[in-house]
């Protein structure tokens, strides 16, 4: 297992306990309503001045989307990037959430954990083994997050709800920055957020002002925004207002 890295643990105390210290800081976090400025749309000649912007504005979960080339088109990053961040965000009272759209995601979980992830998310629809997944990656002291594209039933995911600290419902289909949000998707976050009883649904794609509302009042508490937050002019003004729009912090 490697080692983890404690979010404002107190210097005096041992490994095991500044572990229990990080675990129980990062649930505080994902447990609450929160916005997560996705890195996918950030200037990369600039990544931790922008992420010490919109962090500066009260946002404390890092959002990093990693793609592969097979699960979706696009290749975007990996661990290099989510750890060049991390002690970043972490001496900041942040967490890392990492979204897997790769095939074999159960290969990887253990370089992003060691780069400093304190959620690891991937799609029910890149594994045969969903469940195995979820425990090896809270093995190894990480939230596990299940995903599903818009197209998948919501049963995809009814045989984890015990397995799973996050749900992640997308809003629209995975692979691009700026897409538009799908309509309907506050109904289907409305009825996940029934089957997942007390878990987390974050929702990832097209996420601003103006869909935030209505997707929080259908049951999301995590709301993950890239291209409204990096791409405007003012990306810690643009992240106040989606917060402000979707009741969160």
């Amino acid at each position: 297992m490697p080692e983890l890295r404690p979010l404002d643990a107190p210097p005096d105390l041992t490994l095991e306990a500044a572990t229990d210290t990080a675990s129980t800081g990062r649930r505080d976090l994902f447990a609450s309503k929160r916005v997560a400025p996705s890195i996918l749309s950030a200037d990369f000649s600039r990544l931790g001045a922008q992420v010490e912007e919109v962090m500066a504005a009260g946002a404390r979960i890092i959002h990093v989307d990693v793609m592969d080339g097979h699960f979706v088109p696009p290749i975007t990053i990996g661990p290099l990037v989510a750890g060049s961040i991390a002690d970043l965000v972490h001496d900041a009272g942040g967490a890392i959430d990492v979204h897997l759209m790769i095939e074999r995601p159960e290969q990887h979980i253990e370089e992003f954990a060691k780069a400093g992830a304190d959620c690891i998310t991937f799609h029910a629809e890149a594994t045969p083994h969903i469940n195995r997944t979820l425990n090896a990656v809270r093995e190894l002291g990480c939230l596990a997050g299940l995903a599903i594209n818009p197209g998948t039933p919501i049963a995809a995911v009814s045989e984890s709800v015990n397995d799973a600290d996050v749900f992640l419902c997308m809003t629209v289909n995975p692979g691009w920055g700026g897409q538009s949000f799908i309509a309907d998707s506050p109904d289907k976050v409305r009825r996940l957020h029934k089957v997942v009883g007390s878990a987390a649904v974050e929702v990832d794609g097209g996420i601003d002002p103006g869909t935030g509302g209505s997707v929080a009042a259908a049951g999301a508490s995590l709301f993950v925004a890239g291209s409204a937050v990096f791409g405007a002019a003012d990306p810690a003004a643009a992240y106040v207002a989606i917060a402000e729009a979707a009741g969160a912090a």
